[in-house]
């Protein structure tokens, strides 16, 4: 198989809606490698959608602690483990994410022991490693090198922008951060951005449609970037490709695809990418 990105949930926030897109998650094979890229809601179908057995299950990065980014990840190793994961897998996140996997066994502790004693199956917790990481590198380990920045997504300050790089190819994901220009230094050269991005015109009705008004427009404001300042980030670090990801808002029946082309050719005049679920995009 070619190595490939595969965009498995492409909408910012936790909200879900009718015919809408799935949280933040993301498949990336690369170098043999099986990746997984942070674990909204809809991850482990998105996988197996993608043509991925769970039981290939291999290195799984989480950016940062909120929900749409770390809820499903319990439910992805456990529904792994019950078609027949039986390999070990490590799950790379931010401080507090050992806290997270252990209160999950914890939680499924009935169904855990039961299944183990019923049906044969190794203890899944000590087939997952939990590897908490800061800002550096990360992982180095069979030509696959992986290196985190932290990012400025307030209130949450264990955010990281996470690059890889294995066979001289280079990809690397923003995670959710406001503007923020060491980014650009970070994923100079690289052959695929993901960079997550907001357009001012869908914010209003986003938060009419979703409650609790000026709070969490303020919160939009202060950590996340809008299309116009990912596309600059883009430029700046002389990207091949960028692939807008995290859209805010993803599911407004006004915005469109060329709305989002329109904003981000402010500043970005190179291959672009808007995502949407179940996307590849081929790591060339």
């Amino acid at each position: 198989m070619p190595d490939r990105l595969v965009l498995l949930g492409s909408k910012g926030g936790p909200a879900l809606r009718p015919g809408g897109p799935w949280p933040s998650s993301s498949l990336l094979e690369i170098g043999g490698r099986t990746i997984v890229v942070d674990c909204g809601l809809g991850v482990t179908r998105g996988l197996v959608d993608a043509g991925l057995s769970l039981k290939a299950l291999d290195l799984v990065f989480i950016t940062h602690l909120h929900s749409d980014h770390v809820l499903e990840l319990g439910s992805l190793i456990h529904t792994a483990w019950t078609a027949g994961l039986a390999a070990p897998v490590t799950i790379f996140g931010p401080p507090g994410t050992g806290h997270y996997w252990r209160r999950f066994c914890q939680a499924m502790e009935f169904d855990i022991e039961i299944r183990i004693a019923d049906e044969g199956r190794p203890d899944i917790r000590d087939l997952v490693s939990i590897d908490e990481f800061g800002e550096g590198d990360v992982l180095r380990q069979r030509g696959l090198n992986v290196s985190a920045l932290r990012v400025d997504h307030p209130p949450v300050t264990d955010c990281f922008a996470l690059r890889f790089e294995h066979g001289g190819k280079s990809m690397v994901f923003s995670a959710d951060t406001a503007f923020f220009p060491p980014l650009a230094d970070f994923a100079e050269g690289a052959d695929i951005l993901v960079h997550e991005a907001m357009l001012e015109e869908g914010i209003e009705r986003l938060v009419a449609r979703t409650g609790n008004g000026a709070r969490l427009r303020e919160h939009l404001l202060a950590s996340h970037s809008f299309a116009e300042e990912a596309g600059r980030i883009a430029t700046d670090a002389g990207v091949t490709r960028l692939v807008l990801n995290h859209l805010i808002p993803a599911d407004d029946a006004e915005i469109g695809d060329a709305d989002w082309v329109a904003a981000v050719r402010k500043t970005w005049a190179g291959d672009l990418t808007i995502a949407r679920d179940g996307l590849v995009v081929e790591l060339a």
